[in-house]
């Protein structure tokens, strides 16, 4: 019943929580009541983003407002009392859902009890991560656990279930509801089956305690894939020591050096970082046969056929037609003068508003509602409809932050029982340079291609309008929820769009236009080793997640699954699985990121690459794809864009079509 609202970022290579009453990331028009106009404190966003930020104002007598504008939220101890009310509000509410009489206003019941404890739980898993006060990292980890217990008791209550049973199986009841409340109601009664609600008692019980354990086994293997390994210092060549940290008389390895120019550092960093934890590769058979033991519980043949349901693939076997495409290095440092971060937001406020008619407008946030000096509010406002919601931007690098690029929902959207529209809130983050004493923000290429596309999730959130927050912007199934984050991957590589706003920040010159032919260029070179790449890890994801027992230990069949699907070999010794944060957040699905490749790809070339500015296809785009959030069949939601059925020969089409470099894209030849 509920849906967790992270996004980590696939490109390529970011991971949801799992609950399940608040279901895993599902959002145009307007038409409802409660519509904002411009506000006069609004100011434009491009060079708000080249400056440092402003202190946040002081309400009337210096009050602080809380994080996010939430007054309990103003002290960690506000985790707490935002937490009890919600558990109150829910306890409430599921009294109300089983009293009413059965008919539309029972799915609205149950969309608000999911809405009470998104509020908080949404909110804190945000928190827990990235504020830089571990007093509120604490509590937004405990308000999770706690908010987490309750969503396993709904998700186990028979009343509850019996009467979502009850509604979907009358007839004349479900023939009075809309379109959008009966995908919603089959939403839920979806959620409360794979849950185990069906079962008996006995082994309802057994499903809770699965799901209990999964939870706990995957944070445990998520922690652990960032512990760096530990090496004596005298087995190292003494002249690279000075590339890793130190404890004592120990290297300490945290990554894979990748971006190093020495071949050994590299090698080292490889063998040591990756080397197997005997630990860990428990943890992750644990993991693995607790999802699989789960799966037959519930009436699947493995977990991977259970997590694809509802899903565009639908089940295991169509994946694996599909493959990826990709990029080789360039050197950054030429392109980074033109793309100042403030260049790149005001490159997006042009875009938007050519395609949607958005504006993205800085609004100085109250004392205490963000985490972090510079963080940033934009307020997203419509030509005609007004304002549409809030994006918290945290952009910039600071200590202890998450190394990964992602998009939280804060609060989904949906139309509340006033007739008011409940205003979506999200957060993006990125790891970003601070501006210094004599040059803004510069981007890399790299950095501003993840801008568009997390600002791709940020739209998708915005500007649906869906009546329900269970399917609001993002919560929706995982192979579509990439879509319009990729999709804005095509603009951030086509000249015509890049020309609107790369400018040399010193000199007003703009991005000449045979470096942008080598940018696109170079996007094409290793594409199909990538493609390879892609296609290995989401090979390797189903296997693990296929029929179980297992036949070999996870690093054997790592090995046998690398030698057959990619052109690298493997490195004895290693255990790069162990590394592999994806098979928590995406487990069976990491091959989402190839389907929604392949979709984004078909749309880019139907309806943009002609013209990426037209205003027609973009309220096509609005229309047909971001207003439905989740509450759409995605297959159904792609076929009425593109205005045709397709096949699996049309997704692989689509993904090879890229990797051909003699396809001239208007990148290239503009």
């Amino acid at each position: 019943m509920l849906k967790a609202c992270r996004l980590w970022s696939l490109s390529p290579g970011g991971a949801p929580a799992a609950l399940r009453l608040l279901r895993k990331n599902r959002g145009g028009g307007g038409g409802f009541r409660g519509v904002r106009r411009v506000s006069t404190s609004w100011s434009p966003v491009g060079a708000a983003f080249n400056v440092k930020a402003q202190p946040a104002r002081k309400e009337l007598f210096g009050e602080c407002r809380g994080l996010f504008g939430v007054p309990e939220l103003s002290s960690p101890e506000g985790f707490h009392v935002a937490q009890e009310k919600a558990l109150r509000q829910a306890e409430s509410l599921v009294e109300s859902a089983c009293a009413t009489p059965l008919g539309p206003q029972t799915v609205c019941i149950f969309d608000q009890l999911s809405d009470a404890l998104c509020k908080v739980a949404d909110l804190a898993d945000f928190v827990k991560i990235a504020h830089p006060d571990p007093a509120y990292r604490e509590a937004a980890e405990e308000a999770c656990r706690n908010i987490g217990t309750m969503v396993e008791k709904l998700n186990t209550n028979v009343e509850l279930y019996q009467t979502l049973q009850k509604l979907l199986s009358d007839e004349k009841l479900v023939a009075s509801l809309d379109p959008e409340t009966r995908k919603v109601a089959e939403l839920f009664m979806f959620d409360f089956e794979i849950s185990g609600i069906h079962l008996d008692e006995e082994k309802r019980k057994r499903a809770v305690d699965l799901n209990v354990k999964i939870l706990d086994l995957s944070s445990a293997f998520i922690m652990q894939t960032h512990f760096p390994n530990k090496i004596d210092k005298h087995l190292l060549p003494e002249h690279i020591l000075y590339n890793f940290a130190h404890d004592g008389n120990h290297a300490l390895v945290s990554s894979l050096h990748a971006e190093s120019s020495d071949d050994l550092v590299r090698e080292v960093a490889y063998k040591v970082f990756l080397y197997p934890n005997p630990d860990q590769l428990n943890c992750l058979d644990e993991l693995l046969s607790s999802r699989d033991h789960l799966a037959k519980l519930v009436g699947y043949p493995t977990f991977a056929h259970r997590a694809l349901q509802g899903t565009i693939a639908k089940s295991p076997e169509l994946f694996l037609n599909l493959f990826f495409s990709c990029r080789y290095n360039i050197e950054p440092s030429l392109y980074c003068p033109f793309f100042s971060l403030g260049a790149c937001m005001e490159g997006l406020n042009l875009l938007f508003r050519q395609l949607l008619g958005i504006s993205l407008y800085v609004e100085q946030p109250e004392k205490g509602e963000v985490w972090c000096e510079d963080v940033r509010k934009l307020a997203v406002v419509h030509e005609n409809e007004g304002l549409l919601g809030y994006i918290y931007c945290d952009f910039f690098q600071r200590a202890d932050k998450p190394h990964q690029d992602c998009h939280f929902t804060i609060r989904g959207g949906r139309l509340k029982e006033n007739g008011e529209y409940q205003l979506p809130v999200v957060v993006l983050m990125l790891n970003l340079p601070h501006s210094t004493s004599i040059a803004p923000p510069l981007l890399t290429p790299g950095m501003l291609e993840n801008l568009f596309h997390e600002m791709g999730h940020a739209m998708h959130s915005m500007l649906g309008r869906t009546r329900y927050q269970h399917v609001t912007g993002t919560r929706c199934p995982t192979d579509f929820a990439e879509v319009p984050s990729i999709l804005m991957e095509y603009f951030a590589s086509d000249y015509r769009v890049v020309n609107q706003f790369a400018k040399h920040y010193q000199t007003g010159q703009a991005l000449p236009k045979n470096m942008v032919s080598r940018l696109c260029e170079s996007k094409k070179v290793c594409a199909a080793a990538d493609m390879q790449l892609q296609v290995f890890y989401a090979t390797l994801d189903q296997i693990y997640h296929g029929k179980h027992p297992l036949k070999r230990s996870t690093t054997e069949i790592l090995k046998e699954t690398q030698e057959k699907f990619y052109g690298l070999p493997y490195v004895p010794n290693t255990a790069w699985q162990l590394r592999f944060s994806h098979l928590v957040g995406y487990g069976a699905k990491y091959y989402s990121y190839l389907m929604s490749r392949a979709v984004a790809s078909m749309v880019w070339k139907e309806c943009f690459m002609q013209d990426p500015f037209s205003r027609a296809m973009g309220e096509r785009y609005r229309r047909e794809m971001l207003a439905h959030g989740g509450g759409k069949e995605p297959m159904l939601m792609v076929q009425d864009m593109l205005q045709k059925c397709l096949s699996v020969e049309d997704f692989v089409g689509a993904l090879v079509s890229d990797l051909d470099m003699n396809f001239e894209t208007y990148f290239m030849d503009s």
